[in-house]
């Protein structure tokens, strides 16, 4: 299983800014250290900046800083903000309707995955990451 690179950049950015939450941070400044374009990275602060994770400020000295306390942001809540839990839950052999009553091969052995790790996004939050042993974003 891998993330789309949706969740992949939102879960970098935030994860980069949370290891300084009281910063601000410019769009310029971002894309710089994150090797993310201006247009994505522009789209995805939008869109966690209506989720509430994040706000933004305007004018030249401006940039975006986080909304709330960062113990309270969940993996779990960020990529489902950005593109839905429900794609990394579905089929993981891509059909539309896969259940109990109607499995794929792959059903049972992903279920078990897919419930572990849908713990792990929706236990861990931002405040969790070790900041010290983080080499790159």
């Amino acid at each position: 299983m891998k993330l789309s690179k949706t969740s992949e950049y939102a879960l970098r950015i935030l994860i980069f800014m949370a290891k300084e939450p009281e910063n601000l941070y410019s769009a310029k400044h971002l894309i710089e250290k994150l090797k993310v374009s201006d247009k994505y990275l522009r789209k995805l602060m939008t869109d966690m900046s209506k989720s509430g994770f994040i706000k933004s400020s305007q004018g030249r000295d401006g940039g975006y800083t986080f909304a709330k306390d960062i113990q309270n942001i969940f993996l779990y809540d960020i990529i489902d903000s950005v593109e839905g839990m429900e794609k990394l839950n579905g089929c993981v052999l891509g059909f539309d309707e896969c259940s109990c009553t109607n499995p794929c091969a792959m059903h049972n052995i992903w279920e078990d995955k897919r419930n572990e790790m849908n713990k792990l996004f929706s236990e861990t939050r931002l405040s969790d990451m070790d900041f010290e042993k983080i080499l790159r974003y």
